[in-house]
């Protein structure tokens, strides 16, 4: 059984117990294929609320790109950030965000690599 930590050492919370639930059951291979695969796939939180903070520069949507939400980042883009309360929102919501994108991001690889 691999040990998370060891193999992630930078997820923490939520999404650390998520990750942990998935590779509870798969041996030390598997696991150490799914880590490097999740690694290379996840968003760090930080790097969205860095993007919704270029949004006040005129980018606004540029966060919703990089969690694979096209139609959600061109309304932003052609509204300004939904007249920047979208953004203030994403601002707030950053780690959430995150969080959803690379769950799903889990759950696909779980399958390539199980």
């Amino acid at each position: 059984m691999a040990n998370i930590l060891d193999l992630l050492p930078e997820l923490i919370g939520e999404e650390q117990a998520y990750v942990a639930g998935i590779i509870r059951d798969m041996d030390e291979d598997k696991a150490r294929q799914f880590a490097n695969a999740y690694r290379a796939r996840r968003r760090e939180p930080q790097t969205i609320l860095l993007l919704a903070l270029v949004g006040f520069l005129g980018l606004a949507g540029i966060q919703r790109f990089v969690v694979d939400q096209i139609g959600m980042g061109i309304l932003y883009l052609l509204t300004g950030g939904l007249c920047a309360i979208g953004t203030i929102i994403d601002m707030i919501n950053y780690k959430k965000i995150a969080l959803e994108y690379n769950m799903v991001q889990a759950q696909q690889i779980m399958v390539v690599v199980r």
